[in-house]
């Protein structure tokens, strides 16, 4: 028997090992640059790992399922079963089975942790391909529960159960990360191992687990709350895993200290003609004392017309090298912030702040030598009473900052870099700052171009 397995990630990894264990001939293809698994015959092109397959695993991730079958479709066997493994919405699972065919289709969803159990994870399988589909994993050793029914119901079983599971999960982080902040870490791990089963290797599993897959578990957890959304139900606290997963996934890839220090200096005009000009906010946002300079990881906050709670809570959990930029809407009429935040701001380690809106005590804050760029200042103060969202993707200037992207301001403004392009960009903007060198000595020496 004949196997294809299209994404070859740790998970795809699993299956494929399992499948070539119960003596399957397995070919597998992933475009991303990673290792291939010991036996899978790795193809170059989507068409060569299918063709032949009698089993279709996809392993793609939830939002490039619905390409991957594209993809897929054309070139699969009159009678290949295609299961779809990814955590997704049902409606995503319904537009992958239209795209290979409903009567070809297992709607797959897994139950366990695939890194602990291998191909014997369990499973729960719906759609007309689900009879085959349950055969070939209980063969690899499985507990398979299938429920019939149509493409998506697996999904909806899997997304009920990632409501508690994420959630589960984001709490036992968000636990160890405060105990590790009060010096008890040992005591609350305890206490949390005696309330799990399995104890203390349940309790790194769920810690662990949640940071190494932050980014896939944070698309899972929303997908859930969209669910017990369109069924009627409150998903407040599934919204919540969200973002803590989110928040978990941006800090995993928020540049190191060593990058931002290796940014002091470079103009934001380099940096942004590096880009394209993308990434830099408009002209209305602007420093509020002259020689400025701050380079940071966004920590960000949006906030009410004229409210400062988002900011406070965001300077409570700010750390060393972080930039607060807030969404304030571009509201002028009361300052957010002043002397007295920038000094506490000061004291955690905060390299300034971006607000569109406004700020005040700007003499003080160029006194003490805190970059704050805004749209404007008023000496008139701030409400505090909410509400106020922390840790969120915002929109400053006409630009979208996620928590842990770089940002850089200087005297001509501010520009963010997503986090996981700010080493290329430091590149490009160093080559623009030579390109820019070279020009001016030849322009100083008689010749042009």
């Amino acid at each position: 028997m004949r196997a294809a397995v299209v994404g070859l990630g740790e998970a795809g990894a699993a299956y494929a090992t399992g499948l070539i264990a119960h003596g399957w001939t397995v070919s597998g293809y992933d475009p991303a640059d990673g290792p291939t698994p010991p036996g899978v015959h790795r193809s170059d092109t989507l068409e060569t790992a299918l063709h032949g397959a009698d089993l279709v695993l996809s392993l793609v991730g939830g939002a490039a399922a619905t390409a991957a079958a594209a993809g897929a479709a054309p070139h699969l066997a009159a009678d290949a079963v295609y299961a779809d493994l990814n955590s997704a919405a049902p409606e995503v699972k319904r537009d992958v089975a239209a795209a290979v065919g409903e009567h070809r289709f297992a709607d797959v969803a897994v139950t366990g942790s695939v890194p602990a159990h291998g191909a014997a994870t369990g499973v729960v399988l719906s759609g007309a391909g689900s009879g085959p589909a349950a055969r070939i994993f209980a063969e690899l050793g499985a507990d398979v529960e299938d429920i019939g029914g149509e493409p998506g119901d697996a999904a909806v079983r899997k997304l009920l159960r990632s409501t508690f599971m994420k959630g589960l999960g984001a709490l036992v982080v968000e636990a160890l990360d405060g105990a590790r902040a009060a010096g008890a870490q040992d005591w609350v791990r305890e206490q949390i191992a005696r309330t799990l089963h399995g104890g203390a290797d349940t309790v790194d599993r769920l810690h662990d687990g949640t940071r190494k897959h932050a980014g896939r578990r944070a698309a899972e957890a929303a997908a859930a709350a969209a669910l017990l959304d369109s069924l009627g139900e409150r998903g407040t606290l599934t919204r919540a895993a969200a973002e803590v997963h989110r928040a978990l996934h941006d800090a995993a890839l928020a540049p190191s200290d060593d990058l931002l220090a290796d940014y002091a200096g470079l103009a934001v005009a380099n940096i942004g003609d590096a880009r394209d000009r993308m990434g830099m906010l408009d002209g209305g946002i602007r420093p509020l004392w002259r020689g400025a300079r701050a380079v940071g990881r966004a920590r960000t906050a949006w906030v009410r017309n004229g409210d400062n709670l988002g900011l406070v809570r965001a300077l409570e959990g700010a750390r060393p090298g972080d930039m607060l930029v807030i969404n304030g809407g571009g509201d002028l009429s009361r300052a957010l912030m002043g002397e007295l935040i920038a000094e506490r701001a000061q004291a955690r380690g905060v390299v300034g702040m971006v607000i569109d809106g406004a700020a005040r005590d700007v003499a003080e804050l160029e006194r003490i030598g805190f970059g704050v760029w805004a749209r404007g200042s008023t000496p008139a103060g701030p409400y505090r009473q909410g509400p106020g969202t922390i840790d969120v993707p915002v929109a400053v200037g006409g630009v979208v900052a996620r928590p842990g992207d770089l940002v850089a301001a200087d005297d001509d403004g501010v520009i963010v870099v997503p986090a996981a392009e700010a080493a290329t960009s430091l590149l490009g903007g160093r080559e623009v700052e030579a390109d820019e060198g070279r020009r001016r000595a030849a322009i100083r020496s008689g010749v042009t171009r």
